[in-house]
């Protein structure tokens, strides 16, 4: 049994839940559980999964905002913001309005930065994508050093914020506030993932979340 979860990650707190069968069901159960909700002054995050414009349409429509993962399921739009965002990286952000952010973690052995890159000016991008809401785009360069080992990775995601990166960054870092306030207190503390029930209403005990609004 599968579980999609909204999660308000600063009370830790979950809101509300529904179990799909498969994970490809979410986007199925993601407007379900946003219709059980009052989501209005929220910001919700949601996985790449998530980032499809039904969804967003939804969340503006409940006077809402969004900030979603995006990756290649969006087709060109994922292509065009990372040209947009390599070019003009390489031109020292000269022809565009950004604002940004540089945020440093350390613990146990390992540490991490995160450079967040708001783009502001991107007109552009919605005329030619049409995306319900959408006024930002968010450059994510993180740099994981463990021992003698670097890891960098860059992600990006869409969010109808007009928020500087020393805003949007922080609700972007909670939106793993999921893994260590959820699903490790489910694992550690519940053992949910030894149970073994699989028979009528004591599966969907289980909790796996793709969604949560921050409060």
């Amino acid at each position: 049994m599968h579980v999609v979860s909204a999660f308000a990650a600063r009370q830790r707190l979950v809101m509300g839940q529904v179990a799909v069968g498969e994970k490809s069901n979410e986007i199925v159960a993601i407007p379900a559980l946003l219709d059980m909700m009052a989501i209005e002054g929220a910001v919700v995050t949601i996985d790449a999964m998530g980032c499809q414009r039904d969804i967003a349409k939804k969340i503006i429509d409940k006077k809402a905002d969004y900030i979603l993962a995006l990756k290649g399921n969006q087709g060109t739009l994922r292509e065009d913001v990372e040209l947009f965002a390599v070019e003009q990286k390489a031109k020292g952000f000269e022809d565009t309005t950004v604002s940004r952010r540089e945020m440093v973690d350390g613990d146990h052995g390992r540490i991490e930065t995160r450079k967040y890159t708001v783009f502001h000016d991107i007109g552009w991008l919605q005329e030619r994508h049409a995306w319900p809401g959408l006024a930002g785009v968010v450059m994510v360069e993180s740099i994981r050093e463990l021992a003698a080992k670097v890891e960098r990775e860059t992600r990006f995601y869409i969010t109808s914020l007009t928020a500087p990166a020393e805003t949007v960054g922080p609700m972007i870092r909670d939106h793993w506030a999921i893994e260590n306030s959820l699903h490790w207190v489910m694992d550690m503390v519940f053992r949910d993932d030894e149970c073994r029930v699989r028979t009528e209403n004591a599966p969907p005990i289980s909790s796996r979340s793709s969604i949560w609004p921050i409060i």
